[in-house]
């Protein structure tokens, strides 16, 4: 028998697969890079950044998921982490050589390593909140498309 908090149940509650939480959230990790590394322009970073947003709607929205913004909180979550995951395993070719240092009253004032697990650290959280972020006004976005859309025939 399968506890509630098992896979089963997350996909009944969330209405998408793991894997398809994973692989939803993963279609932002190509913009991450390329960010990081600076490998395009303008115009396609556009189309890095919002692709993978207009895929995640139309997945939950064309499956008919139950939860939309619940569904697509968690892509935003995954996708978060994977985010601070790029940056971090990126972060000296992205900086080249300069990475960022704390700046006013707290310039210098901690041992370099600390100065920059600190400025590691807030960089990760600043991309996991982005993620939740992303995912909440997706699924908004998703929930009110599905509203939108006539009931299916039975």
């Amino acid at each position: 028998m399968e506890s509630r908090g098992g896979a089963k149940g997350g996909v009944r509650r969330l209405g998408l697969p793991w894997w398809g939480i994973v692989g939803l959230a993963a279609l932002g990790a190509p913009r991450a890079i390329a960010h990081d590394l600076d490998l395009v322009g303008p115009a396609l970073n556009s189309v890095l950044v919002f692709a993978p947003v207009v895929v995640w709607i139309a997945a939950v929205v064309l499956m008919r998921v139950p939860r939309p913004l619940l569904a697509l909180l968690a892509v935003g979550a995954v996708y978060g982490v994977l985010l601070g995951g790029v940056h971090q395993l990126l972060w000296a070719q992205s900086f080249a050589g300069e990475p960022p240092a704390l700046g006013g009253n707290l310039a210098g004032a901690l041992p370099p390593a600390v100065e920059s697990g600190v400025l590691r650290a807030a960089a990760f959280l600043s991309s996991v909140v982005t993620g939740v972020l992303v995912g909440a006004a997706s699924g908004a976005a998703a929930w009110l498309l599905s509203r939108a859309l006539p009931a299916r025939a039975q």
